[in-house]
């Protein structure tokens, strides 16, 4: 006959019950993890995004059209964005106020550093405000010129180009220079040198001659089709490289590297989406660099790739007086995993000629780190890296938890939160 528990043995065993000791335990240690998090919540207030902004970024939208003779359906037209980039002193002065030593200065720029921005990006531009992150990376500054610093890695091209168009760095994977074109010229490109200053249509030749050589090296499995942008290539074009990468039997994803999702969201249209989908698994890496740049607009965009089954990635670039500050990027992380794109990179600034004043240490790419794990959920947080020089690829950097190399014992490590704690291992075999 089966023994019944006793009310004594019941309450021991009933998960949803916790002795008082216990609860205040608890209790403390979410007092002391809640106030961890009192100084990002007080700043998270004071930090703009495209959604907080979502009306001046309307009001913005009716003027740029007014200034460019443009209509509703005009802007939700990619083609017409294109086709109407601010590319002059004279039309970006009609859009954001701009000082006679500024007008100067972008003209000066400009005869060594080639640039445009999309008016889409432009409505998210504070037109009086010099400082805004947004206009930082879409305006040309003098700084580009004045800086000569040398370019630390000038072979990456030279000597990891073993066919036209291709660059390749790792074992089993490899990049596709598409175009050089882009619907919007960011200020801290790394590329600027190979942009040039006309757009360039390579030739079907040299694509084949780039998937030749992928057929040729069966250990290639993940292709990357990036420039320049790759959804600066037509709907056909991009449907003709995807269909070829589809017949060779070891290429297993392809990847597109885009910002149009964050420059120019309207090129993400339907028929675009219902192509992609053709050539599952599509994974698409893009780049925002400050919650500004998530918008209504921009959300769209992800929607219509996600439904088509494209994954969306994102890759951070670390810039100074943009988004070198632990609450901004935490708060850039949170709002692109509303929007469904998951963060991926956090890249440190390269030594490139033309972008010394937007490169932050180190220290505070590893200082942004030490803010978001632990601080806040896994998904929020990338991982930061380092392009090596010489065009020996990405390099991770962490903050160091590990504190003793015992490998055979107890080690010692911090954890998120500071404690120093001791972990038994297994010893090694």
């Amino acid at each position: 006959m089966k023994k019944l528990a006793t009310k004594k043995e019941s309450h021991r065993h009933d998960p949803m019950e916790v002795a008082s000791d216990d609860r205040a335990v608890a209790l403390a240690r979410s007092a002391e993890v809640k106030k961890l998090i009192s100084g990002f919540l007080q700043a998270r207030e004071g930090i703009p995004t495209g959604f907080k902004l979502a009306r001046e970024y309307e009001k913005a939208k009716k003027r740029i059209l007014k200034v460019l003779g443009g209509t509703e359906r005009d802007w939700h037209n990619y083609k017409w964005h294109l086709k109407n980039k601010i590319e002059t002193v004279q039309a970006l002065s009609k859009i954001i106020s701009l000082s006679q030593k500024e007008k100067e200065e972008i003209t000066k720029t400009e005869e060594l550093y080639r640039w445009s921005i999309s008016p889409y990006y432009a409505s998210l531009m504070d037109p009086e405000d010099r400082s805004c992150p947004v206009r930082l990376q879409a305006v040309p500054n003098i700084r580009e010129r004045l800086d000569t610093s040398e370019i630390k890695d000038p072979m990456i091209i030279k000597y990891n180009s073993p066919a036209p168009l291709i660059s390749r760095l790792y074992p089993d994977r490899l990049i596709i220079n598409v175009t050089n074109m882009c619907s919007m010229f960011c200020r801290h490109c790394l590329r600027r040198k190979d942009i040039g200053h006309k757009d360039l249509i390579y030739s079907r030749s040299q694509l084949q001659q780039a998937l030749d050589y992928i057929r040729e090296n069966e250990e290639i499995r993940d292709v990357l089709l990036t420039g320049g942008d790759a959804l600066s290539l037509s709907d056909d074009q991009l449907d003709w490289i995807l269909t070829e990468l589809d017949k060779i039997p070891h290429v297993e994803i392809k990847r597109l590297g885009s910002r149009m999702p964050c420059v120019l969201p309207q090129r993400i249209t339907p028929r675009l989406c219902k192509m992609l989908e053709k050539h599952d698994p599509v994974y698409l890496n893009t780049q925002y660099n400050h919650p500004k740049e998530i918008t209504a607009e921009a959300q769209k965009a992800v929607d219509l790739l996600t439904k088509a089954g494209v994954v969306v990635r994102d890759q951070t670039v670390l810039l100074k007086t943009i988004n070198n500050d632990p609450h901004v990027m935490k708060v850039l992380m949170h709002e692109m995993l509303k929007i469904k794109v998951a963060p991926y990179y956090i890249f440190n600034c390269k030594k490139v000629e033309g972008i010394g004043h937007f490169r932050a240490s180190i220290q505070e790419g590893l200082n942004i780190m030490e803010h978001l794990r632990g601080y806040t959920s896994g998904m929020a947080v990338p991982t930061y890296i380092i392009t090596a020089p010489e065009g020996r690829g990405k390099t991770p950097i962490a903050p160091q938890y590990l504190l003793n190399t015992n490998f055979d014992g107890d080690v010692l490590i911090r954890t998120w939160g500071g404690h120093v704690l001791c972990y038994e291992d297994e010893k090694t075999k």
